[in-house]
């Protein structure tokens, strides 16, 4: 408090004497500031005794204590990870498993008539389908042949009759001028 010799802190914990107490009483009544205080220091007083009271730990726990040690299992199986002999091991080991249930489980070769046979049907499938493009290709080449044969004609036709057109033109131009 500003205003007054004492602080309001140690009135509201009880600890000043009697006398200044009463003094401080007697102040707090005229002193609208010192009643604020005193009223923000209840206010303050009332939420902290709300919070409810928590036992303090007697022991901080750490993280070597027993209690945080992964089981025996988790660590076997990091400790296993965590080692590239055994790992190259286990992979040796199940690599040489997949090649043993390969072998005792392997299906019987197909017989040498029936390969031969499915030789043959796809060597025939195979040459008819070549030679169903290549017939075709020749079909679409001749086409175009004929196509461009066409347009070369048409094109020679029509130079053919501009250049007798000229002829005659000029002809003509020669007997009306003579």
């Amino acid at each position: 408090m500003s205003c007054a010799p004492f602080d309001l802190r140690d009135y509201f914990f009880g600890e000043l004497p009697e006398a200044d107490r009463q003094q401080v009483d007697l102040h707090s009544r005229s002193c609208l500031a010192c009643r604020e205080e005193l009223s923000r220091l209840r206010s303050t007083q009332a939420a902290l005794l709300a919070v409810p009271g928590e036992e303090i730990p007697q022991r901080i726990g750490f993280v070597s204590d027993r209690v945080y040690e992964p089981s025996s299992w988790l660590r076997w199986w990091r400790a296993f990870w965590g080692s590239t002999p055994r790992l190259i091991f286990a992979s040796a080991a199940m690599l040489s498993a997949a090649m043993l249930f390969s072998a005792t489980h392997r299906s019987a070769p197909a017989p040498a008539g029936e390969i031969t046979a499915l030789k043959a049907d796809f060597s025939r499938q195979l040459n008819e389908a070549v030679e169903r493009a290549v017939a075709e290709t020749d079909a679409r080449a001749e086409q175009r042949t004929a196509q461009l044969l066409a347009a070369t004609g048409q094109h020679f036709e029509a130079a053919m009759m501009e250049k007798y057109a000229r002829r005659d033109y000029r002809a003509a131009l020669r007997n009306v001028s003579q």
